[in-house]
């Protein structure tokens, strides 16, 4: 997402972002010294969301689960999947920027009838991908220069999961697929 508009200019809390997700992939081994030190050098001097991007494009997302029931998204940049077999938490909380979030519902096991995500995005994409019963309610959300593709929730008598999305997105976009 950040080939989307990588010329917008970074705040501090962009950059102080950027610099957590690069601590946290020093102290998981994934990155050297030395490259820490470079790379977060480079996020305090980024003018840029594009090089702020860039600095965090190969490696995995921030994700934690705080909680058996909340699962935590914080991310800047590159992309987020939750696919195949997962456990799906009672809330999901999406804090993003220039992100793409793919969250696939086919194979998830799903102990609740209702999910809530709860989405910070700016610059994003959140793609939601269904299941026979899985029923999207986007009432909760406040768009800013945002589009929803959403299938027809004429289903919702039977449905066996309800995902409610409540938050701000500002230049996203929610895909039911």
């Amino acid at each position: 997402m950040a080939n989307d508009l990588p010329e917008l200019r970074a705040s501090h809390e962009d950059r102080n972002r950027v610099v957590e997700t690069l601590q946290v992939a020093g102290g998981d081994g994934r990155l050297s010294a030395e490259e820490l030190d470079a790379r977060v050098e480079s996020a305090l001097s980024a003018r840029t969301l594009g090089e702020l991007a860039a600095l965090t494009a190969d490696l995995p997302a921030t994700a934690t689960a705080v909680a058996k029931d909340v699962l935590v998204v914080e991310q800047v940049g590159g992309k987020y999947a939750q696919e195949g077999r997962w456990q799906v938490p009672a809330r999901i909380e999406l804090d993003t920027k220039l992100c793409r979030v793919t969250l696939d519902f086919t194979q998830a096991v799903i102990t609740s009838n209702v999910v809530r995500i709860e989405t910070e995005m700016v610059h994003g994409k959140l793609i939601i991908v269904g299941a026979p019963g899985v029923v999207i309610d986007p009432d909760g959300l406040t768009l800013t220069y945002s589009k929803l593709k959403l299938r027809s929730r004429n289903t919702a008598g039977e449905a066996r999961l309800r995902v409610e999305l409540v938050g701000t997105l500002l230049h996203a976009k929610v895909i039911e697929k």
